[in-house]
């Protein structure tokens, strides 16, 4: 009689990128607390990014208190999933385009800089604001927490820019005062993620650029 296979270890189960990204703003934050040193971090994002199970995410931050990694409980089995919708299923790149939790905080630039790129959430609702000062947004390589996302874009006499790729649609609702409120004016569909500006540029500016999205090494 063949004896039954070993059960499988949940933590040798595949993550996914929303599991990565948990793990890297645990990564990120444990940075900013000064827990880490800025190469530090960056190390260890390089081998969050690399990680293909539960089990390789573990010692990126077994040395962190209180950080808990995302997973199925030990003993049970993911459930199959359905086929993924064009808006959620992953790209080319590996990165999905819409899920995971954000924990990003607005964009506030006042006589100075802000800028939000790379790999990152974009919450549902979403603020920034541009005074004296200018702050991109860069969705390119980011995912956003829902299929329909707000932003809000307030510059004063300042800019904000916004980068988007080919794979999102665009609506620019602010109003200009002043100043110059351009974008795409798209209506959202069921294929794709759809992003609404709104807002005002007061003697500033709010623009959406589309750009390609960056090659992944």
């Amino acid at each position: 009689m063949v004896p039954p296979p070993a059960p499988l270890d949940p933590r040798d189960l595949r993550c996914s990128d929303a599991d990565r990204e948990v793990v890297a703003e645990v990564i990120r934050q444990a940075a900013g607390d000064g827990r880490l040193t800025l190469e530090e971090m960056s190390e260890r994002l390089d081998a969050v990014y690399a990680s293909r199970t539960y089990r390789d995410l573990e010692p990126v931050v077994s040395d962190l208190p209180g950080a808990r990694l995302p997973g199925p409980a030990p003993g049970h089995l993911p459930a199959t999933r359905p086929a993924a919708s064009p808006a959620t299923r992953a790209d080319a790149s590996g990165l999905a385009r819409v899920g995971g939790t954000s924990t990003a905080q607005p964009a506030v630039a006042v006589f100075g800089e802000a800028k939000r790129n790379g790999v990152w959430v974009v919450p549902e609702d979403y603020a920034s604001v541009a005074v004296f000062g200018t702050v991109e947004l860069d969705l390119r390589e980011a995912r956003l927490a829902a299929p329909r996302v707000t932003l809000q874009a307030n510059a004063v006499f300042g800019s904000v820019t916004v980068f988007v790729p080919d794979d999102i649609t665009v609506s620019a609702e602010g109003t200009p005062v002043f100043g110059e409120y351009s974008g795409p004016h798209e209506e959202p569909t069921s294929e794709l993620p759809h992003v609404t500006l709104t807002g005002l540029a007061l003697f500033g500016s709010v623009e959406v650029k589309r750009k390609p999205r960056k090659r992944r090494r």
